[in-house]
């Protein structure tokens, strides 16, 4: 009977016709912040408190460095720099990114040489002049990539400001000149400010809490180098609000262990140098 089988094959082939197709298929895997997004999970990871111990270690080297003199300090810088420039490549989800970290850091150390070989009047010279070239040398180096436009900005835009911010944390050698006791309140201003911020608070209470430890870790490193009491609360305020940028700076976009324990070791610091050295050269 070829009937029933002449209806069956017409119904089969009309239910296949007629089924939604299939769900398209990403590109290319999704990253850990859109399958965070997609579950609805939290993106926002603050680094614990191992990252805080270490930021806290390279704060305390600083401080102790300060009152030897530029060379001793420069070695600590350097370390602060090579962990600034490998973390922010990271942090934006560029790895590996050899070239890029490697051309950041040795504009990094190419400030430090600069700093240790002028006059400490000459440090914003320095600093200025070094981020002008490095990222003339940036610019170049992406339009010879053969990447896509997009690939290319998005590379220009990752590499210039881990440029920017390793040539930046150059600014703590650059305070010593002027003043090796802004370093020394200013390294413990971050370090009590990043620990205090690792503690299980809310967010909102442990930001208050992290700003008025570090004023106040300012104020006692105030008094042990004969810095003024207003001038060292004004810098360890300062100094540990930026500290708390470069850490939620670090926490952003659902980082991974890698970048907690560079970025977030390495931002808190590069962060507040700018103002260690502005605040450091008033004291001078």
């Amino acid at each position: 009977m070829p009937a029933p089988a002449t209806a069956a094959a017409t119904a089969t082939a009309t239910a296949t016709t007629t089924a939604e197709p299939p769900a398209p298929q990403p590109d290319r895997p999704l990253t850990a912040a859109e399958k965070a997004r997609a579950e609805g999970r939290p993106q926002i990871l603050p680094p614990g408190f191992v990252p805080a111990t270490l930021t806290a270690v390279l704060a305390g080297l600083l401080a102790a460095t300060a009152p030897l003199g530029r060379p001793a300090v420069a070695v600590v810088v350097a370390v602060l720099q090579a962990v600034t420039a490998a973390g922010w490549f990271r942090l934006n989800g560029m790895w590996p990114a050899r070239q890029g970290i490697a051309l950041a850091y040795a504009g990094g150390l190419a400030a430090s040489v600069g700093l240790l070989a002028t006059e400490p009047a000459h440090a914003p010279t320095v600093l200025i002049g070094t981020i002008g070239v490095w990222l003339l040398l940036v610019v170049i180096l992406q339009l010879r990539s053969h990447a896509s436009a997009d690939e290319r900005l998005y590379g220009l835009t990752a590499a210039v400001a881990s440029t920017a911010l390793t040539v930046l944390a150059a600014g703590h050698l650059a305070a010593v000149a002027e003043s090796s006791d802004a370093v020394v309140v200013g390294a413990a201003a971050v370090a009590v400010a990043v620990l205090v911020r690792a503690l299980p608070l809310p967010t909102a209470a442990a930001v208050v809490v992290a700003l008025a430890a570090a004023t106040g870790a300012g104020v006692g490193a105030g008094q042990l180098t004969g810095t003024g009491t207003s001038t060292a609360a004004l810098l360890g305020f300062a100094a540990g609000a930026c500290a708390l940028i470069g850490h939620r700076v670090a926490s952003y976009d659902y980082p991974s262990r890698f970048v907690h324990m560079t970025a977030g070791v390495a931002l808190p610091l590069a962060a507040a140098a700018p103002v260690v050295y502005v605040i450091g050269r008033a004291l001078g």
